[in-house]
């Protein structure tokens, strides 16, 4: 028989990150971040931009999660960033760099609140943001590509960070 969320066992849980979001601004990615948050049981999330769209074409894939993920929209992602860090907060960038590590090597080794940065859909994360972070950590790819969709990538790090957070 199939389980549906209904007849699962599983245990719900909160993990200690934020998932900052830079300037993601296509509806139908906002709505599935909404999702996978709340399916890893993260503390928030943060859209920064001026141009956020939270209406009906991101409900639609956000299936109710935006009505019990924590969320909040800032103009100014600098300003969150900085923030969060002298809030004691460790930040990870998912981001492809030259001295980015692949997902699968890198060992969370912090007790402090974790915060993960996603760059724009387009241009990724600022230089700006990406010297500011304590680790910069990427997925390795085997296509063509060099880059996957913001929510898949978002899926599989939260995948592998609360599975390390959890061990």
């Amino acid at each position: 028989m199939q389980l549906n969320h209904y007849n699962t066992n599983f245990k719900k849980q909160k993990h200690p990150i934020t998932l900052v979001c830079d300037n993601v601004t296509n509806a139908p990615n906002i709505g599935s971040l909404f999702r996978i948050a709340d399916a890893f049981g993260i503390d928030q999330l943060i859209f920064c931009g001026s141009d956020i769209p939270l209406g009906k074409r991101m409900t639609k894939t956000s299936r109710s999660t935006e009505k019990y993920v924590s969320h909040s929209v800032k103009d100014d992602i600098e300003t969150v960033v900085k923030d969060l860090k002298d809030q004691g907060h460790y930040l990870i960038a998912l981001e492809i760099t030259e001295n980015s590590q692949p997902l699968t090597e890198f060992k969370l080794t912090t007790t402090q609140p974790i915060v993960i940065i996603l760059g724009d859909e387009k241009f990724g994360i600022s230089e700006t943001i990406l010297k500011q972070v304590d680790a910069i950590i990427h997925i390795n790819m085997f296509g063509n590509n060099s880059s996957m969709n913001v929510v898949q990538a978002t899926g599989i790090t939260l995948y592998e960070i609360t599975k390390q957070l959890n061990s």
